[in-house]
């Protein structure tokens, strides 16, 4: 028994979680599982330093805040998951652990050393701030265009990978080309997703930075701002290829076609039945948000 939980250790992340979507929940979970509590260690804070893929920019201080004194009252719950490097180790899970211990003043903090690949780290950092942390738009477009690099995966495998919707993916990457002042506008939650979609969908940048300043002071509505661009023709938008498509047997292809633009994740009409895709909780509470049902 113990040999295999040992076996189990040395398995790469696709051994560990095949099943589609991946659940960073589960992922971790898993791990932890498998790992027989003599194995867990204690390293030194000092010794550690970030996932060179974290996609996280910014962490919420007042959120460090109030899990840096529940480490202080209840010490650290769930160990961090790390991999040696020639200096000390990297984290690859638990970054605000870690920030949130050195605001509590502790020394040293539990953790599991795994050996996984670079592109692993980069897919668990991913996972853990898209499925637990809200990243931003502009954080979560460029840890897309990252694995779609690094992973050299196609759009479709990446959104299967992750339980979004293939048109979601790609209207996060086209994000990473409006300009920065209007990427700035979209970090600070100035204008939304809904509009930062629109004006992702225009060529002159000149236009783009103007009607995004119309939107922050006058207030334009998401529908607003698509009928200004598609029916004013002074808006010119991009070109777009068209591509031959299987013909669908579902009679309500558009619709769920829709769906799966505004929920950002798969939705299937069969059957006089609606099936909207979630992750886990935090997926579901998004979807959630997103539809007005949160109270």
């Amino acid at each position: 028994m113990e040999s295999n939980k040992r076996k189990a250790l040395g398995r790469g992340l696709e051994e560990l979680f095949s099943n589609e979507p991946m659940d960073y929940n589960k992922v971790e979970e898993r791990i932890i599982t498998e790992t027989p509590k003599e194995a867990i260690v204690k390293v030194n804070i000092s010794e550690l330093r970030s996932n060179p893929y974290q996609p996280r920019q910014n962490f919420d201080e007042e959120s460090l805040k109030e899990l840096s004194e529940s480490i202080k009252e209840h010490g650290v719950f769930q160990p961090i998951i790390v991999k040696k490097s020639i200096k000390g180790y990297e984290i690859i899970a638990g970054e605000r652990r870690v920030k949130a211990s050195t605001i509590a003043g502790l020394k040293e903090i539990p953790a599991i050393v795994r050996d996984f690949t670079d592109d692993e780290m980069m897919e668990i950092a991913l996972l853990e701030n898209l499925q637990r942390e809200n990243l931003t738009a502009i954080e979560e477009a460029a840890a897309y265009k990252k694995m779609l690099e690094h992973l050299k995966i196609t759009q479709e495998a990446l959104a299967k990978r992750l339980g979004k919707s293939r048109s979601h993916i790609t209207n996060m990457i086209g994000l990473l080309n409006l300009p920065s002042s209007v990427k700035d506008l979209i970090t600070e939650k100035k204008i939304s997703m809904g509009h930062a979609r629109v004006l992702s969908k225009l060529e002159n940048e000149g236009q783009i930075k103007s009607l995004a300043s119309k939107v922050v002071n006058d207030g334009l509505s998401v529908r607003q701002l698509e009928e200004v661009t598609k029916e004013d023709e002074e808006y010119t938008r991009k070109n777009k290829i068209a591509t031959p498509k299987k013909k669908e047997s579902s009679e309500y292809k558009y619709l769920e076609d829709v769906l799966c633009e505004q929920l950002g994740t798969k939705v299937k009409i069969k059957n006089n039945r609606l099936e909207i895709q979630f992750v886990n909780q935090n997926d579901l509470n998004r979807l959630l948000e997103i539809m007005n049902l949160t109270n």
